[in-house]
């Protein structure tokens, strides 16, 4: 019986969903990203949770789109690929529209997809050793989804500093960025964001935090559902380019490619 992708839990009015593919440095999957989606589906009805948590097993917690899926994409036509444009796109939202705090525990890099799935959470606790990054443009590929979240957190110099460059960057830097919220050592992190998560349950109405994050949202983000339709189709178009072709080709046969 294969083992879920994602494991699901709820204790003291807090749902921890945990990515559970370690030995593919939890890279995302169309399967993953349902469960993702499914997960979090199920914390946004239960009445029971007040508060998600979003971690993950392993020492990575996800390093973006796995090689078979990479290869996958380049034999998908345009409506395949806008279509799984908008499942990643609709995981985001899921995320980022829920109406109960999310908290991400990274204790691991976030790279690509990954550092996504970070930038869209409410709050995010890292290590210091972590590392985030969106690499895409390294794989003639572009982040237009997360970029439509990105450009709401920081500014527009430090989107463009980190989006055309592709660079990784350290958790300190992640904070200075405004990207993340704490870095705490890794024999903290789990009692931080625990005592953080218990704190919102105990100290918060259910109802006023959900308000408030919408009125964050809705202030902070006007035009964001035109921006990640937009998204979502340039998403698709890149796919079916030479440079993603060539990009991603390089990736999986682990060979430099000079652009």
């Amino acid at each position: 019986m294969t083992e879920a992708l994602v494991l699901y839990s709820v204790k003291e009015r807090i749902a921890t969903i945990c990515i559970n593919r370690p030995d593919k440095r939890n890279a995302l999957n169309p399967q993953l990203v349902a469960e993702l989606i499914a997960a979090f589906n199920s914390a946004s009805r239960d009445e029971d949770v007040k508060v998600v948590i979003l971690k993950a097993n392993g020492p990575v917690f996800s390093a973006g789109a796995d090689l078979a899926y990479l290869q996958q994409l380049q034999q998908n036509s345009y409506e395949e690929n806008l279509a799984d444009s908008e499942n990643l796109k609709t995981l985001f939202t899921t995320i980022y529209d829920l109406p109960k705090v999310v908290i991400a525990q990274v204790e691991g890099h976030a790279i690509a997809g990954g550092c996504g799935l970070a930038t869209v959470c409410d709050i995010t606790f890292a290590v210091p050793e972590a590392n985030f990054g969106y690499t895409e443009v390294k794989l003639g590929f572009v982040p237009a989804i997360v970029a439509c979240f990105l450009l709401r957190k920081t500014s527009e110099s430090i989107a463009k500093r980190l989006l055309l460059s592709g660079a990784l960057f350290s958790a300190q830097e992640a904070l200075n960025y405004g990207l993340i919220t704490f870095v705490t050592n890794k024999t903290d992190i789990s009692l931080n964001v625990k005592n953080f998560a218990l704190s919102l349950c105990t100290e918060a109405s259910a109802n006023s935090l959900m308000v408030t994050k919408q009125l964050i949202g809705q202030t902070t983000n006007p035009g964001l559902e035109k921006s990640l339709t937009e998204a979502v189709q340039l998403n698709a178009r890149v796919r079916e380019s030479e440079d993603f072709k060539k990009g991603v080709a390089a990736f999986i046969s682990k060979e430099k490619i000079n652009w």
